[in-house]
């Protein structure tokens, strides 16, 4: 406390041992959070999706518990003279302090109150867009405000330090999740990908969703050809032809956005329409719109070309004339209005996490 003109004031301090352990805590955890944030995002099978989604989960309520300690290193730098450029690295602080804290409470609340829509944005949508946004901020941040490391932060001590702050997120993830289902709140229904049911059962429900940028297409059935390339050479495939395919399966389609659906598919497994694919190739299943995904040759009896939902033909928001149907795959390698099915040379991991086109 310092005392001035008769008045206590009270002056909030963090020592600097401690604003540096706060900081270097934020430089591990940060970068931690979002890399499970986008191993989460793209896995589907169910034990892969609750380790990172847990552990992204517990990295995420390490963050929040790290922010009483920040904000006070925050206001102290905020007072700092520092001219033209000094304005310009308060200013980008500032931004990511914003995104960063958007990024908590846009996950907190698609986790626990449900996949609900704000000034015409879901609290997904906000929890990725925040976050994609905080990473040029953060690069910025490092580069205006480095943190020199030291021998001494490397020690034992600080990395049990840093174990126990995430354990300790572990923790109390695990106790909100509990108060969750006693309370009753719609996040216990939530699935361990995230996602909220939507549709099951009922294809008109499910909603209509792209990747990115893509559109959908205005094709014909009665003109609609998959072009299949195998060890046996190039050859088209009739809308006709799939549509009589008899391989039935039930899969949950489940999206990035949030949702899920568990439907019953129709169509041909690719198997069938590929011929025995030779050692160090890949399947490659291309759309009208360019995009595309590979897929290992081992899980070519695993994955459908499907032309009906719920014994319905499919309808064009939903991937007709033929769509593919990857189970334990979540949907953006569902490949929407098929063009072509191909085995090439090649690893199936040689592609990005995420489709660029």
């Amino acid at each position: 406390m310092a005392r001035h003109d008769g008045h206590v004031a009270v002056t909030t301090k963090v020592p600097r041992r401690a604003g540096r352990r706060t900081n270097l805590a934020l430089l591990v955890v940060l970068p931690a959070a979002f890399v499970t944030g986008w191993l989460a995002f793209g896995t589907g099978t169910l034990w892969p999706a609750r380790v990172v989604t847990v552990t992204h989960a517990a990295l995420g309520i390490a963050v929040l518990a790290l922010v009483p300690w920040k904000q006070v290193i925050v206001r102290r730098g905020l007072v700092r003279p520092g001219g033209a450029r000094g304005v310009v690295v308060k200013a980008t602080s500032i931004l990511l302090a914003i995104s960063v804290l958007l990024s908590l409470a846009g996950g907190f609340a698609h986790s626990y109150a449900g996949p609900h829509t704000y000034f015409g944005v879901t609290a997904m949508q906000v929890h990725v867009g925040a976050a994609l946004v905080a990473v040029p901020l953060f690069v910025v941040h490092l580069v205006t405000r480095p943190q020199r490391l030291r021998v001494t932060d490397l020690s034992r001590r600080n990395a049990l330090r840093l174990a126990g702050l995430v354990g300790v997120g572990g923790v109390l993830f695990a106790a909100v999740e509990g108060i969750a289902t006693i309370a009753g709140l719609p996040g216990r229904r939530r699935r361990v990908t995230g996602s909220y049911e939507t549709g099951t059962d009922d294809p008109a429900a499910m909603p209509l969703t792209s990747w990115l940028f893509d559109r959908i297409p205005s094709i014909d059935p009665a003109t609609y050809t998959v072009r299949v390339r195998d060890a046996n050479g190039v050859r088209l495939v009739g809308y006709p032809e799939l549509a009589e395919g008899t391989d039935r399966v039930r899969a949950i389609l489940d999206c990035t956005g949030g949702w899920y659906a568990a439907q019953n598919w129709r169509g041909v497994r690719l198997d069938r329409l590929l011929a025995e694919i030779p050692s160090g190739h890949v399947i490659v299943v291309t759309s009208t719109t360019g995009y595309r995904r590979r897929f290992p040759a081992a899980e070519a009896s695993a994955l459908w070309l499907a032309t009906h939902i719920a014994d319905d033909p499919l309808d064009p928001g939903h991937g007709a004339p033929a769509r593919l149907v990857a189970p334990g795959r979540r949907g953006f390698w569902w490949v929407k209005w098929v063009a072509s099915v191909e085995t090439v040379a090649g690893e199936d991991w040689w592609q990005p996490p995420f489709p660029l086109q």
